[in-house]
């Protein structure tokens, strides 16, 4: 873990620019890995993150050290389910923690009627999945979406774990 100070806080409208930019830094990795460069985080416009970002439904989680965005989490809520999406982390910031930081800083944010966190990454994906499974969410079943093929993995959520940060 790094030694850096890393503040939590939801991202807003004004650091939708800066939030763009990290996800393609954080994602373009994964769309080499699939040759693919056309995965959703890398095409996504900063209109549809704008609209995003205003979503009831969704949640989008920083990490700033300082005035810089290190690391982002979109969280959705559909009844008592709750699904981590485009978990980023600055390339030069990859390593440190900042992602398990992320993953902790979610579960103040969801609905006390959350029972379970969902998390979904590419099959071939081994450090996310490492990543997640160290976090205890058990891999649930595959899943098709073109070209890619997405694990989907599953936490349930005890009273106490569900609105503590760990």
């Amino acid at each position: 873990m790094s030694e850096k100070q890393i503040r939590i806080d939801l991202v807003d409208d004004a650091s939708a620019g800066e939030l763009l930019t990290l996800r393609r830094a954080a994602f373009v990795t994964e769309a080499q890995q699939y040759g693919d460069p056309n995965i959703p985080p890398l095409t996504q416009t900063l209109h549809e993150l704008r609209e995003d970002l205003a979503r009831d439904d969704v949640t989008t989680i920083g990490a700033w050290e300082g005035h810089r965005l290190v690391g982002s989490v979109r969280v959705e809520i559909e009844g008592q389910k709750a699904t981590l999406g485009r978990l980023a982390v600055a390339p030069d910031q990859q390593g440190h923690g900042v992602g398990t930081q992320l993953m902790w800083a979610v579960l103040p944010y969801l609905p006390e009627e959350t029972k379970e966190i969902w998390v979904f990454t590419g099959k071939d994906s081994l450090q996310n999945l490492a990543m997640y499974q160290r976090q205890g969410y058990e891999e649930q079943y595959d899943k098709a979406a073109g070209d890619l093929t997405f694990t989907y993995l599953r936490r349930i959520l005890g009273e106490a774990q569900a609105r503590s940060a760990g």
